[in-house]
């Protein structure tokens, strides 16, 4: 995944905690503390109904209420919770659960509580038919110091379920160009990047890491490539779109059945998934991947080539469409010694005699564009030919 879109982030002024939009059947209602402990954020996880997926909601105040009625803090429409049915108490090291004489009773791993109960995280809390599961986060910091850094985390923490809900991300795109036409340069495709102006949650580094603090790192993933062609797919005509994967997607399965979904939001629209390559472990499931692909029309490029192990003939087995050359490789090349550019001018030349289109990364300038050119390179992107921008600008 190129690093330009976070060289430069725009000066987004993050807005006041609001508590994460829930799902049919759940509300967050009044609030007595909206502020997380810096060191622990506590969550309730599960599905509100069999047909919704798992939602992981703060328990963001000191006294957090359960039950059927809209003043409580968790609102549950269900009819075997009561009006007013479970507290939980939260302070900076426990987190405990009390039923409240509800008709159908509280269960903490299916024993019911008759009185305050401490929980733990992984353990399962039941409000009638309602079930969740106990989640933990904690950062640890020297006693009467306090890092910005984690209180950050801690908001980042408590937004996230907004974030993923409303999908709240905001896509851009960074055109990808075409150097064999001279200076006149046609954007064939564009790379999707994304920012939100959710508080702890503005750019992709801060949303990735908090998604893997809650091991939903493949759902944001997921997401996003689903709101791009979304956003893109009413344009009288769509553009090629440059998919990012995050590296768990090729670690689970799914990966395909998400490229499916993809497919089936716009039957006709250009695509090509990018994979980092030092995710590649296993070329055989690789293989796999591509054939797929190409039943579904999706092309595969792999992006940031030569960051790190340069495994050229184990990619060459795989034929992808693009191989994006990182920008590591393409800084400064104006600059480098000519045993530099030979190395870079080699790759290439391996590259496009495998039939595959080589893509330079990072292009900031016009020296740089002209050595790429000189090399062989066919593609291209960086600031240089356009930062990444909304739809449309």
């Amino acid at each position: 995944m190129t690093n330009d879109f976070d060289k430069q982030p725009p000066a987004l002024q993050p807005p006041a905690l609001q508590p994460p939009a829930l799902g049919e059947g759940e509300t967050l209602c009044k609030s007595e503390d909206t502020t997380p402990s810096a060191s622990t954020v506590w969550f309730l996880a599960g599905p509100m109904n069999p047909n919704q997926p798992v939602r992981h909601v703060p328990v963001h105040t000191t006294r957090f209420v359960v039950g059927r009625a809209n003043d409580n803090t968790l609102c549950l429409s269900s009819r075997t919770v009561s009006s007013v049915h479970a507290e939980f108490v939260c302070t900076d090291t426990s987190l405990t659960v009390r039923d409240l004489n509800s008709t159908n009773g509280t269960y903490v791993n299916g024993q019911r509580v008759a009185d305050i109960v401490d929980l733990a995280a992984d353990d399962l809390v039941q409000f009638g038919d309602v079930a969740y599961r106990v989640l933990k986060h904690s950062s640890e910091f020297d006693v009467g110091t306090l890092c910005e850094d984690v209180t950050d985390q801690a908001l980042a923490l408590v937004q996230f379920d907004r974030l993923m809900t409303e999908e709240a991300v905001i896509p851009h795109y960074q055109p990808i160009v075409d150097l064999r036409h001279g200076e006149r340069e046609p954007i064939i495709a564009f790379e999707v990047l994304v920012r939100s102006r959710i508080g702890g949650l503005e750019t992709p580094a801060r949303m990735f890491s908090t998604a893997a603090q809650l091991s939903l790192e493949i759902q944001l993933s997921q997401m996003i490539r689903r709101k791009a062609i979304q956003e893109t797919r009413s344009a009288a005509s769509p553009p090629h779109l440059f998919l990012n994967t995050h590296p768990k997607e090729l670690e689970h399965p799914g990966l395909i059945e998400s490229m499916q979904s993809a497919r089936e939001l716009n039957q006709s629209q250009q695509i090509t998934l990018e994979i980092h390559e030092k995710a590649i472990a296993n070329a055989g499931a690789m293989k796999e991947l591509r054939a797929a692909l190409r039943d579904l029309d999706i092309g595969l490029a792999f992006d940031d080539f030569g960051a790190g192990q340069a495994r050229l003939a184990e990619l060459s087995e795989v034929q992808p469409d693009y191989i994006k050359f990182d920008m590591s490789l393409i800084r400064s090349i104006h600059e480098a010694s000519p045993e530099r550019r030979q190395m870079l001018g080699t790759l290439v030349r391996m590259v496009r005699e495998m039939a595959v289109l080589s893509l330079a990364e990072g292009i900031e300038c016009k020296e740089e564009r002209d050595v790429c050119v000189e090399l062989g390179f066919e593609t291209a992107q960086g600031y240089y030919f356009g930062k990444p921008s909304l739809l449309g600008k």
